[in-house]
């Protein structure tokens, strides 16, 4: 075999005369191909060998082969197919022309300068020979130093270059630069095959570093990308272009939305189609970009018409998936094709009719929410209607229709009660998916057991087949009971509204509460009101006597007429008893029940409408507003610190006799319910039997337990009723002091009043209550003072200070235990510390360090002696109302105090604030020995 197969020798010399004869022609050539270095080939070197791959398996007309290695620090690439020829040897040297045929995509053009971005050696082996290129070699043989153009001199490779690989024809050998990693290079490979794959369709295969990536062609135009990961598949159309759109694992399409024109490999052109376009385009020397042009513009439009065959290559419901989104091109190229794609959608057959044959965009209408199901049921009433649904093709000109106008379109159809639960069958689960809102079918026509067909569900009752529910309501006139018809019953229907024909549906249906509502009007105005009575009441029985609240107001016969049940009382029931006869008059608050009627119903089904048989209960876990009927709730609303955060309250207390109350109070106790709303904390009935009931002629409050003698005087021991001690307290007897607000007027005139025994313990105790309250009420005219005794205000005074209890008498002296200032604001009496006194002498002043056995007092208590002093008198006195008045200590902003352990153990009690701790330091003083504070 001859050492320079391929003529190299010839063409060095040509190159190197030209260089020669042209100066200027070396540098050309080395900027020409450093530009395709660093430029139009920078990052296309799997590219370009991938085509050259498959140019060669077209050129032998077999499906190439592809593997791609790391060897000895050399990146190479083995290929199938034709082997290298003196005409690609020519083509690789000549930088500026290409041997490829017209068939083929790149088969060393100038495309295979990428390989100087890895390698300034690069070398082609093949079974016909070899070539090698080399920077060092060509900068020797041109005399040149620094840059020089690496594939403008072949030479022939070593005579110990090895062969090529087994099965494979040629092997592009590429030692790497400095800097190079190989393993990288093979990583970002990985990353590209699969596309290579696809464009390329004469590439059958590549194998990078043992793992295998595949072409199939699967039929029906599926293409079968395979890896060492998996697999994906594309659906692909060939005619002047390819078109190809990736499917997913059911094998549907997988909208690209972001690629790039492939001319036919990959350029920086992008794109924002759903599919992937590989065409033969005019395309700039760097392959980087399309050529602008007429030819280009052509050839676009003409790939926009193909574009039609890709979409109806797929089944119908997924061509929706191929039409282009909105949003601004991302080239001129896509721009051009969007715009005709659009107009070959809108004016070209495709869209899939419910009837006939496939539509183009501007003939068809369109579900704007996809329903399946829907369109089958719509095609004879919407003519032009597509079997696709969900999406906006404003963009090829179809009309959409909306769940609204799809609805609006049933109305007044003429259909058997079968096809409407057809019909039902199919929006239940967009309604489940919120593909549909209770909104978009609020008008939905219903068959109705009388034949008719009503717009909307408001109202409807599905009673199914039930003949039992029928022939209970066929005695009742109903204004607005709509009965479904039973074959077209559905859960839709329930959904939008519907109910049930159960009785506990039935009872929640607004004609049946209406009518209810105004059943008493009816009957007095001459219409026959049992006949709703009995359906009522036997609804009722049948959900377990659980009726809703309009049931009160079901007009039932009593001994005057008839009435609301809930204006009624059992003939049994212990409240005939206890409610004041005048309750029970003509058109009184009450009436009772016809004696006949209830013996024809259970009292639980009774009671359940609300006829009463004891004490009823009113309950509101979100009250807003005193509304709930009770009496005085106003004022036991206003009397609260803030709103109740529920209401538990007994009904009709007001009713009571007034001799009555002892049975009412035990007939409250002996049922659970309302005994806890009598106990309710803060609660509406404690509150008002504590203010209303009667016990004796007062209410409870008026008295006080036998338990409870500190309140003696005040309030005098409850009667002896009967009545347990439970009752009795939770009906608001007394067992304490305690005022609030609405009590403060009573507890006055108890205080003011002198037939009235009160000690003066319990009236410091009452004053200090009194003190609490802020509120306005006349001012008593008698007082409490200290003594116990019951004076004349004009003559008291409130002791706010202790130093004028030893010049003030007991009987005029008024004593809170605490708030004397708000006391005397409450009770508009002045206070002791406003009072004019005068200290008569002036004393010596003291520090109180300076007094010892005050010093030794203080430290058996743990005290500190506070800064200051006192001013010592041998007698203390004091000029008040014209008399003089000895006194133990004073204090006008001066501490005065007598020389005695009386004076002096007060006036320091009261320096130190430890005014509770006086008479313990009159005793020290008096005997500071550890004795006297022990005993």
């Amino acid at each position: 075999m001859s050492t320079d197969p391929f003529g190299t020798e010839r063409l060095r010399a040509a190159v190197l005369r030209a260089w020669a004869d042209s100066p200027t022609r070396f540098t050309e050539d080395t900027n020409t191909e450093n530009d395709l270095r660093v430029g139009g080939y920078r990052d296309r070197l799997f590219v370009e060998l991938a085509q050259n791959a498959a140019d060669a398996a077209l050129a032998a007309g077999d499906r190439g082969r592809l593997r791609v290695s790391v060897v000895d620090g050399e990146l190479r690439f083995a290929n199938t197919g034709a082997p290298l020829d003196a005409r690609g040897v020519e083509s690789l040297a000549s930088l500026r022309a290409s041997g490829k045929g017209e068939e083929t995509v790149g088969r060393f053009g100038v495309g295979f300068a990428a390989v100087l971005t890895v390698s300034a050696e690069p070398r082609i082996v093949s079974v016909t020979g070899g070539v090698a290129f080399s920077a060092a070699r060509t900068r020797a043989e041109a005399d040149r130093t620094g840059d020089v153009p690496v594939l403008r001199l072949p030479w022939p490779v070593a005579e110990d270059e090895p062969p090529v690989p087994e099965g494979f024809t040629t092997e592009v050998r590429l030692p790497l630069r400095e800097g190079v990693d190989g393993q990288v290079l093979l990583a970002d490979l990985k990353n590209d095959i699969g596309d290579l794959l696809l464009t390329l369709p004469w590439l059958e295969s590549v194998e990078v570093e043992g793992g295998v990536w595949r072409r199939s062609d699967l039929g029906d135009g599926v293409v079968e990308i395979a890896s060492p990961d998996g697999s994906e598949h594309w659906q692909v159309h060939r005619g002047e272009v390819v078109w190809a759109v990736p499917l997913d694992g059911s094998g549907s399409p997988r909208p690209l939305g972001e690629d790039v024109l492939h001319a036919p490999t990959p350029t920086d052109d992008e794109l924002s189609l759903p599919a992937r376009l590989i065409a033969t385009l005019p395309i700039e020397p760097s392959r980087r970009r399309a050529l602008p042009g007429p030819e280009l513009t052509a050839a676009l439009k003409n790939a926009a018409r193909e574009y039609v065959d890709l979409v109806c290559s797929l089944p119908g419901k997924e061509r929706l998936a191929l039409v282009p989104g909105a949003g601004f091109p991302r080239s001129t190229v896509d721009g051009t094709l969007r715009e005709a794609i659009l107009e070959n959608l809108s004016d070209s057959p495709w869209l899939p009719a419910q009837a006939g044959d496939d539509l183009p965009g501007r003939q068809a209408r369109v579900l704007s929410v996809d329903v399946p199901g829907l369109a089958p049921l719509l095609a004879d009433l919407v003519p032009g209607l597509i079997s696709l649904s969900g999406v906006d093709l404003r963009a090829v000109g179809a009309r959409s229709l909306s769940p609204a106008e799809a609805i609006e379109l049933l109305t007044g159809a003429q259909r058997e009660p079968s096809w409407w639960r057809s019909l039902y069958d199919v929006l239940l689960p967009a309604l489940e998916a919120h593909d549909l809102t209770k909104d978009d079918l609020g008008a939905l026509p219903v068959p109705m057991s009388d034949g008719r067909t009503l717009p909307g569900v408001r109202d409807a009752l599905l009673v199914g087949g039930s003949a039992e529910l029928l022939e209970l309501l066929s005695d009742v006139d109903i204004i607005g009971l709509r009965l479904v018809h039973p074959a077209a019953a559905h859960p839709l229907l329930e959904r939008l509204g519907a109910k049930h024909a159960e009785a506990s549906d039935l009872l929640e249906a607004d004609a049946l509460s209406a009518a209810v509502e105004r059943s008493v009007e009816d009957v007095r105005s001459g219409l026959d009101g049992m006949a709703l009575a009995g359906a009522v009441l036997r609804l009722i029985a049948e959900v377990g006597d659980e009726a809703p609240e309009w049931a009160g107001a079901l007009a039932l016969p009593s001994e005057d007429g008839w009435r609301r049940a809930d204006e009624l009382v059992l003939p049994t029931s212990p409240l005939g008893d206890i409610f004041d006869p005048e309750v029970f008059e003509e058109d009184g608050a009450l009436s009772v029940l016809d004696e006949e009627f209830a013996e024809d119903w259970p009292m639980a089904t009774l009671v359940a409408v609300g006829v009463l048989d004891s004490f009823a209960i009113i309950t509101d876990d979100e009250p807003l507003e005193p509304e709930h009927g009770l009496p005085d709730e106003h004022e036991w609303w206003d009397s609260r610190e803030r709103p109740p955060s529920r209401v538990l309250a007994v009904r009709d207390l007001d009713l009571v006799g007034d001799d009555a109350w002892p049975e009412a109070l035990r007939l409250l106790a002996a049922r659970p319910e309302t005994w806890r709303a009598l106990t309710e904390p803060g609660g509406h009935t404690g509150w008002w039997l504590a203010r209303y009931a009667l016990l004796d002629g007062q209410a409870p409050l008026d008295w006080r337990m036998p338990e409870a003698p500190a309140l003696a005087g005040l309030y005098d021991v409850v009667p002896d009723s009967g009545l347990s001690k439970e009752i009795l307290l939770a009906a608001g007897v007394r067992t304490e002091l305690g005022a609030d607000a609405e009590d403060v007027e009573d507890l006055l005139e108890r205080l003011g009043d002198p037939e009235r025994k009160v000690s003066p313990g319990l009236a410091s105790r009452a004053h200090a209550a009194l003190a609490e309250y802020t509120v306005d009420v006349p001012a008593p005219d008698r007082v409490r003072a200290a003594d116990g005794s019951a004076v004349d205000a004009r003559d008291a005074v409130v002791l706010d200070v202790p130093w004028f209890a030893a010049v003030l008498p007991p009987e005029r002296m008024v004593v809170a235990a605490s708030g004397a200032a708000a006391l005397a604001e409450l009770l508009d009496l002045p206070v002791a510390s406003g009072l004019d006194a005068k200290v008569t002498e002036d004393g010596e002043y003291v520090p109180w360090t300076e007094l010892s056995a005050l010093r030794l007092a203080a430290d058996q208590l743990g005290v500190e002696p506070p800064e200051g002093g006192v001013l010592l008198h041998e007698a203390l006195t004091v000029t008040f109302e014209d008399a003089e008045h000895e006194v133990a200590w004073w204090s006008d902003g001066r501490l005065h105090a007598a020389d005695t352990p009386e004076g002096l153990g007060r006036a320091f009690a009261w320096a130190t604030d430890r005014w509770a701790d006086r008479h313990v330091l009159t005793a020290l003083l008096d005997d500071p020995s550890p004795s006297a504070l022990l005993n």
